[in-house]
């Protein structure tokens, strides 16, 4: 006997059956679609043939003379035959580029990338190899402007980095673990980075797209083919890519290439003043209702900031334009002003808005009347007041002895020493001071080529 309840139940599971099969032939048939709209599968490729011929690799090679304690003695070197000659080691390095002037074959990297070598030589995407010498380094961005001199290269157009936006796609090219040019992608995590040891103007993109080691000095771009940024850095807690890494804006590497080009180095200018972040603390014990801006914690003496009157408390608003959020940006507006150049300058003063037109100074080298002090073989200086506009507190090794004992643990002619067992110190009596109390070892903090290290005398 027909059960019209159960022949129903039936009909309408072979409905569901039906749809499902045929949703499941749609999901296949839309997750591999041979075209969009009747254009092809989007890809990256038309892109990255365009640009990889700009991106290089670069390999470096640094030798270093090396020799035992034992070899000092002239008896030891006598009884067994020793030569004079140091022994020689050579370190090799991995690293990328990018090529940003075909007609005169420069190619920026990171200064990181060539510091001290004494080879450098880069391959291009095609396989050719060329010898490289260096147009200049600058190691407070880490960038650095190398040359080749080759045919048919392609240069890397450049994009303006300030119009970059959190979430825009980007592509990182380059030569990780010396494996050859890789391609990855990834979008913009965050900008403006800073809190990187050792680089006075820092302005980060960060980034998802996989960085690794050899990446340095590759091109990070947008999806037109444009650089944005300079690879540079990596956050690991293993060594490898986890996902936050680190370039440096085309605005600020077109600027540092420009002044490479022109001068082989870096000229930068100055305001003469220190500033900090200005804290919510800070803003209610001044009674100051802004957003950002930069503190002015000190001026230098006889600088343009202190002909125009400009004094500690008040608080910097913009430069030449830009808005300034904080003591890096000022920091890294000021060190891309034209020296000689008129700024104008916003600030606050007891609630009241200012405004003043600033001459932009050369930054001063460390020069001038000097105190001089012999200690342990090292004659030290006291650093002139001029050379605050450097942003330097410390003492200078004006003089060091050879084969003194201070040289043997490292020390070096013109190294400034900014601190003593972690205490800070800004001049030769301060630096007396703490040698006195700390007695022995001391752990010194040494500023040496802009970079910082430790040194321990026993």
């Amino acid at each position: 006997m027909r059960n019209p309840a159960i022949e129903s139940a039936h009909a309408l599971f072979g409905v569901v059956i039906a749809l499902a099969v045929s949703c499941f032939a749609s999901a296949t048939h839309a997750a591999l679609p041979a075209a969009v709209d009747g254009e092809p599968l989007p890809s990256l490729a038309p892109v990255l043939e365009r640009v990889t011929p700009s991106v290089v690799n670069v390999f470096t090679e640094t030798r270093v003379q090396v020799r035992s304690p034992l070899l000092e003695d002239p008896f030891f070197r006598h009884f067994f035959n020793v030569p004079e000659r140091a022994r020689e080691r050579i370190s090799r390095s991995l690293g990328s580029g990018v090529i940003v002037d075909a007609e005169r074959g420069y190619v920026l990297t990171n200064n990181h990338v060539i510091d001290g070598s004494t080879d450098i030589s880069v391959t291009l995407h095609d396989g050719r190899s060329f010898s490289a010498e260096v147009i200049g380094m600058d190691p407070d961005t880490d960038l650095a402007m190398i040359r080749i001199d080759a045919e048919d290269l392609q240069a890397l157009p450049m994009a303006d980095s300030s119009e970059l936006r959190v979430g825009d796609f980007v592509v990182a090219v380059g030569n990780p673990f010396g494996l050859g040019q890789t391609v990855t992608s990834g979008i913009v995590s965050a900008l403006g980075r800073t809190g990187f040891r050792g680089l006075q103007y820092q302005n980060f993109i960060q980034t998802d797209a996989s960085i690794n080691p050899g990446n340095s000095g590759g091109a990070l771009i947008n999806l037109r083919g444009e650089l944005v940024g300079i690879n540079s850095a990596i956050f690991t807690p293993s060594g490898g890519n986890v996902g936050i890494g680190f370039a440096i804006p085309s605005s600020m590497a077109s600027y540092v290439m420009t002044q490479l080009a022109e001068f082989g180095e870096v000229r930068r200018g100055t305001l003469g003043l220190f500033v900090q972040d200005l804290t919510d603390e800070l803003a209610g014990a001044l009674g100051v209702e802004v957003k950002g801006g930069a503190l002015v914690a000190e001026v230098v003496p006889d600088s343009v900031a202190d002909a125009a009157g400009i004094e500690p408390g008040d608080v910097v608003v913009s430069v030449a334009g830009q808005l300034v959020a904080g003591a890096q940006e000022f920091h890294n507006i000021e060190g891309q002003l034209p020296v000689g150049e008129l700024v104008e300058l916003d600030y606050l003063r007891d609630q009241q808005a200012e405004t003043v037109q600033l001459g932009v100074a050369a930054l001063l080298s460390l020069d001038g009347a000097a105190i001089d002090r012999r200690f342990e073989g090292v004659v030290f200086e006291d650093l002139p007041a001029k050379a605050r506009a450097n942003r330097v507190r410390g003492v200078m090794l004006a003089e060091v002895e050879s084969g003194s004992r201070l040289e043997r643990q490292g020390l070096r002619e013109g190294d400034i020493i900014t601190g003593v067992n972690r205490s800070r110190v800004s001049n030769l009596s301060e630096f007396q001071d703490a040698v006195r109390a700390a007695g022995r070892p001391l752990v010194l903090q040494l500023r040496r080529n802009r970079s910082d290290y430790v040194a321990r005398i026993d």
